[in-house]
């Protein structure tokens, strides 16, 4: 049961993250080509992180 309620929780929290993309996208390519990677790796890492405590 609480691990249901906490996968609810990622679930949401990464929706409430990744639906105003556009405005992150736009930062991205701002600040650059390097910084864009470094972000994107993070949120791979930071989402297997999340799927290994979950599963």
């Amino acid at each position: 049961m609480k691990s249901a309620v906490i996968a609810r929780i990622y679930t949401l929290v990464f929706f409430v993250l990744f639906l105003s993309g556009c405005k992150v996208i736009e930062g991205i390519f701002k600040a650059g080509m390097w910084t864009g990677i470094i972000i994107v790796a993070l949120v791979i890492a930071l989402i297997i992180f999340v799927l290994r405590k979950i599963f």
